[in-house]
C-alpha cells in the first residue's frame, strides 16, 4: 500500500501561567492508503492535540506546533498555515474529522442540510439542490430514517446517536482519503457505539478511505484496526500489529491497558498512580513511577527512543528489550 500520511517528530506545546505544557512530544507514525490506524491511551496522553495538529485545528494561543513535519500525499502540511486556502482545501475535503461531542461540532443554529451542503458547495461546487439531495442520500447511508424530514432538523432535535451519525456523513461527503475518528462513540450508550463503530468500518472498508481510531479502548482497536500506537504522556511508546501488541506487548503501560480490557472470567486490574504533569517533567521514562518492571537504571537513563523489536513492532522500554534479549 503506498503511503498516505507520515508524522515525523510533531511537537505541540500549550502555554500556561503554570508553564509550557508539551501535549504532543515528538511523535511519529504513518497511515498507509486503505489502513486502518488505532491509537490509543489514557485520557490526557495527547492523542486528540496529535490529531487536531495534523488538522491544523490546535487553538492559536494557547496552543502552538512548535516542531516536526506532516506529509500528505508528499505535502508537507506544516509550510501552510491554519486559515491558509490550500489548508482549507484538505480539511473536510481530503481529510476529515469526526469528533467526540457532535453537539459541540453542530452549529445549533443551523440546519442539518445548512451544515451537510456548506461543505459540498464549498469543495465539490454543488450547486444548494444538488448538495441538499446528496445530503439526504449521505443520511440514509448513515442509517437515519426518514432523511427527507431530518435533513431540515436541527441538531437538537436529534438524539447524540443520530448527531454524531451526520457527523459520519458530513465526513463522507467529499470521499475524503483519510478520516480521522477522535473518540468517536464515547459520549454514547454501549449499544449506539457498536453500531457506528459498525458503520464507520462499512463505509471506510466500501470507499477504501484510511481511518486514524482514537481511543482510550484497546479491545475497540483489536477488532478494527491493523495496526495499533499507545500514547503516554505525549509520546508514542509503543506501536506495531495489532496481533503483535495483543500477543506480546513490550511496554508496561501496554500490559496494563491490556490488563482493563474487560474480559469474561477474567478480573480487571486497574494502573495504579495518576499520569504524569507535562509541565517541566524529567527526562526519564514518563511511566517510570507506575512501572512495575522498573529497575534502578532506569532513575538515571533518558527515556529510550522507539527500538524496533520485529516486524512493525516497536517498544521505548529498555528493561523489556533487556529481558527479551
Amino acid at each position: 500500500m503506498a503511503r498516505l500520511l507520515s508524522v515525523n517528530g510533531l511537537t505541540t506545546e500549550f502555554r500556561t501561567e503554570r508553564g509550557i505544557v508539551k501535549a504532543v512530544n515528538g511523535v511519529s507514525y504513518h497511515v498507509d492508503e486503505g489502513e486502518i490506524l488505532g491509537i490509543v491511551g489514557e485520557s490526557g496522553c495527547g492523542k486528540s492535540v496529535s490529531q487536531l495538529s495534523v488538522m491544523q485545528l490546535v487553538p492559536d494561543p494557547p496552543g502552538r506546533i512548535v516542531g516536526g513535519s506532516v506529509e500528505f500525499e508528499g505535502t508537507d502540511l506544516m509550510r501552510y498555515s491554519r486559515k491558509s486556502r490550500e489548508m482549507c482545501a484538505i480539511r473536510g475535503n481530503k481529510i476529515s474529522m469526526v469528533f467526540q461531542e457532535p453537539m459541540t461540532s453542530l452549529n445549533p443554529a443551523m440546519t442539518v442540510n445548512r451544515q451537510m451542503s456548506e461543505v459540498m458547495i464549498e469543495h465539490l461546487g454543488f450547486g444548494a439542490k444538488e448538495a441538499r439531495g446528496r445530503s439526504i442520500d449521505m443520511l440514509a447511508q448513515v442509517g437515519i430514517p426518514d432523511p427527507a424530514k431530518r435533513v431540515d432538523d436541527y441538531p437538537h432535535q436529534l438524539s447524540g446517536g443520530m448527531r454524531q451519525r451526520v457527523m459520519i456523513g458530513m465526513a463522507m461527503l467529499c470521499n475524503p482519503k483519510m478520516i480521522i475518528a477522535d473518540e468517536a462513540t464515547t459520549a454514547l450508550d454501549a449499544t449506539i457505539q457498536a453500531q457506528l463503530l459498525e458503520l464507520i468500518y462499512d463505509i471506510v472498508n466500501r470507499h477504501r478511505t484510511a481511518l486514524v481510531m482514537v481511543t482510550h479502548n484497546l479491545g475497540v482497536v483489536a477488532r478494527y484496526a491493523q495496526r495499533i500506537c499507545v500514547m503516554y504522556a505525549g509520546k508514542i511508546v509503543e506501536s506495531g500489529t495489532v496481533r503483535e501488541i495483543w500477543s506480546n506487548p513490550l511496554h508496561p503501560y501496554t500490559e496494563g491497558l491490556l490488563s482493563c480490557v474487560p474480559q469474561l472470567g477474567k478480573k480487571l486490574v486497574p494502573i495504579k498512580g495518576l499520569p504524569p504533569s507535562l509541565i517541566g517533567r524529567p527526562k526519564t521514562c514518563p511511566f517510570l513511577p507506575r512501572c512495575k518492571h522498573r529497575k534502578d537504571s532506569c532513575f538515571k537513563e533518558d527515556m529510550a527512543e522507539l527500538t524496533r523489536v520485529s516486524g512493525q513492532h516497536w517498544t521505548s522500554c529498555s528493561v523489556r528489550l533487556e529481558e527479551r534479549s
